[in-house]
């Protein structure tokens, strides 16, 4: 009698949705407009970014970072693939960095909803990517640095208001 072997998945997707109170267009600013402010926002994770090429907020603009996983300092670079200001909605590839030795392709998708009939919203945060083989653990940690950096970039626009 044949039996099959289960091969695991290198290729999956995260996500997380992260209650707001701040308005979701002044996230979405943050976010796809002035990145340099989110090392503000949450410096434990993000200790800042530059643009490497091209113009915030544009697609094809290279965007570095520098911010901490799990304690360890890291870099990464990604590229702008789209950009739609009417969803509040910014997708970025990691293309080179820290996290490319572990996965061969890493998406991670933003989008900011607004709440019907008030302030806040829900921020939308997707990962998907493939592994560069079966022994690399899913992005889960990454996932929650996310889920964090939402919710301090969500209290200092409070502050601001």
């Amino acid at each position: 009698m044949a039996q099959a072997m289960l091969k695991p998945s290198l290729q999956g997707e995260v996500e997380a949705n992260v209650e707001i109170k701040a308005p979701a267009t002044k996230l979405f600013q943050l976010l796809a407009v002035t990145p340099q402010d989110v090392s503000k926002a949450t410096p434990d994770n993000v200790q800042g970014c530059r643009v490497q090429g091209g113009e915030m907020g544009r697609v094809g603009t290279l965007i570095t970072w520098n911010y901490v996983l799990d304690g360890k300092p890291q870099v990464g670079t990604e590229r702008i693939e789209e950009v739609d200001p009417k969803k509040n909605m910014i997708k970025m590839r990691m293309i080179e960095g820290d996290l490319m030795k572990e996965f061969k392709s890493f998406v991670i998708t933003m989008q900011v909803t607004p709440k019907q009939g008030g302030s806040g919203g829900v921020a939308k945060l997707n990962m998907a990517y493939e592994k560069i083989d079966e022994n690399v653990t899913g992005p889960e940690n990454i996932l929650q640095m996310g889920v964090k950096m939402f919710k301090d970039m969500d209290e200092m626009l409070l502050s601001k208001e």
